[in-house]
């Protein structure tokens, strides 16, 4: 016996199906072998009726009818037919001669072929004898011999013989339903184990990874959707061993990041409690303790942010942006890493247009700080960074391009996972730009990156432009305050430049700002 399952259900359908095809081709096999054989026995003996009465017929009636008994005889003798038995009736259905010879015996006959024969068509009918219970066949039609010599010429012939054929013929057909049921048996049960047992390979192995064993794989090259299946419980499984062990980099990662400001503000805090110092020291100590408790609430307000965005719990408060003065922002906020390590800032960009979206101004920045950040951190000394606010296809298209170390192919396809990191010796979380990506797409736009290792990388971000009138966009700071290092009198940031002058840039007085890796 089959055992429950797959298995047994596609061999019950397949045998279903072919075992009710196979009934319904038989039975209409058989009846078309019976009507075949019926109508050949018919049309002999309605062939020969209708020649002979086609020819005595106007014999008889040249004679006027004379010698009724005589033309009995005669029509005995002329209208013999093999293996049938002649029988000639009146038209009250009574046997007036046979070519048995027992007509005296007969009763009156009211079968349907004589009815039918009565109303001058070719009468049949098909039944069995009363007395014998033999099958019969029965043939009957009206002869007008002229005068009151008008009989119905009735041939009786057995159908034992052709149903004997027919019954062989019919358990024949049985033999080779039978046959058939087992081959189709045999195919469907081939055919079944050839889907059921890579299901159970199939299975066994998913349920290992589901006790934690990662290493195993699906062996065996299955075609179709049983190979893409295991292909991609494969894929998975060596997805989550690199989402494992990406997670544990992480945890080790960002173990180091906070424990070394933990480590300087516990260090300094035991310093100060102690006493005893000049009050320049106390201010080192107490700057120090702030810049790291800031570096603190940067790496879990980050982790928070990606949770949020995880879980679509992050809530945008939007409004008109000018993306043109978000990335000027950005750049003031950036300013001094960028002169600590001699990197120069450009913006390129129309000053008489406003380029507004819809959105976060806010996220919209930290967008943009996570990106130049990263574009200082791995930037040479004394190289560029050229940042591009423009129009294009109705998108805001900010352009950010440096010509830093680059990113390798293989890393580039990876550098927006969460927790990946080019390198771990950075420092960071490696959430910096999955939550920028997260970002950028809550605001309908796209984030794109081209890199190439060595020659720097080029990060573009698009987002839906705002459909309004354009108009020019004032600047937000006093005079005093751009005289004072904010903003230069042209409304630029102090370290973005029309061309590479080292005098243009503003010596920076705080190089403590660290930023996220890609």
């Amino acid at each position: 016996m089959i055992k429950k399952g797959i298995t047994r259900q596609i061999v019950l359908h397949y045998f279903i199906v072919v075992f009710l095809a196979l009934v319904l081709v038989e039975f209409v096999f058989m009846l078309a072998v019976q009507r075949y054989y019926y109508e050949s026995i018919y049309n002999t003996i309605s062939t020969h009726i209708t020649n002979n009465r086609d020819f005595l017929e106007p014999i008889a009636r040249a004679s006027n009818g004379e010698d009724g008994n005589n033309n009995l005889s005669r029509l005995l003798v002329r209208l013999a037919l093999d293996n049938t038995e002649l029988e000639i009736l009146d038209l009250n259905g009574r046997v007036l001669a046979s070519s048995t010879a027992f007509e005296s015996d007969r009763a009156v006959l009211q079968t349907s072929d004589i009815m039918q024969a009565l109303n001058g068509d070719m009468g049949r009918w098909i039944g069995r004898q009363p007395n014998t219970g033999e099958s019969v066949m029965a043939v009957a039609n009206k002869f007008d011999l002229g005068g009151e010599n008008t009989y119905i010429v009735r041939y009786l012939t057995s159908l034992e013989s052709v149903n004997s054929k027919l019954l062989v013929m019919g358990l024949l057909a049985i033999a080779v339903g039978v046959g058939v049921l087992a081959i189709v048996l045999i195919i469907s049960i081939g055919m079944a184990n050839s889907i059921v047992r890579p299901i159970n390979s199939i299975t066994a192995v998913s349920a290992q990874m589901a006790k934690g064993r990662l290493d195993v794989r699906v062996k065996g090259n299955y075609k179709h959707e049983l190979g893409e299946l295991a292909s991609t419980l494969n894929f998975m499984a060596h997805e989550i061993v690199r989402s494992n062990q990406i997670k544990d980099d992480f945890i080790s990662s960002i173990s180091h990041e906070l424990r070394t400001p933990l480590t300087s503000i516990k260090g300094w805090s035991e310093t100060l409690d102690s006493g005893g110092y000049d009050p320049d020291e106390t201010r080192i100590g107490m700057g120090i303790i702030a810049k790291e408790t800031e570096r603190l609430i940067g790496l879990v307000e980050e982790m928070l942010d990606f949770s949020k965005l995880q879980q679509n719990q992050m809530k945008l408060v939007k409004g008109t942006v000018n993306i043109r003065e978000v990335v000027q922002e950005t750049m003031l906020n950036v300013w001094a890493k960028a002169e600590q390590k001699q990197v120069h800032l450009k913006l390129e960009t129309d000053e008489t247009h406003a380029y507004n979206v819809y959105g976060d101004g806010n996220r919209l920045k930290q967008v943009f700080l996570n990106i130049v950040d990263n574009a200082i951190k791995f930037s040479h000394e004394n190289s560029w960074i050229f940042l591009t606010v423009k129009e294009e296809n109705d998108q805001i298209v900010a352009v950010v391009q440096d010509t830093g170390i680059g990113i390798s192919e293989e890393h580039l396809i990876k550098v927006r996972d969460r927790f990946f990191q080019v390198n771990h010796q950075n420092g960071g979380t490696g959430l910096g730009l999955a939550i920028t990506q997260e970002l950028v797409e809550l605001h309908d736009g796209t984030i794109t990156m081209q890199s190439e290792l060595g020659s720097g990388t080029t990060v573009t971000v698009s987002l839906p432009m705002l459909k309004q009138e354009v108009t020019p966009v004032e600047q937000d700071l006093t005079f005093e305050e751009a005289l004072s290092g904010g903003i230069d009198t042209s409304g630029k940031p102090a370290n973005v430049t029309s061309e590479p002058d080292e005098s243009e840039r503003i010596q920076a007085d705080d190089p403590s700002a660290e930023g996220e890796k890609r």
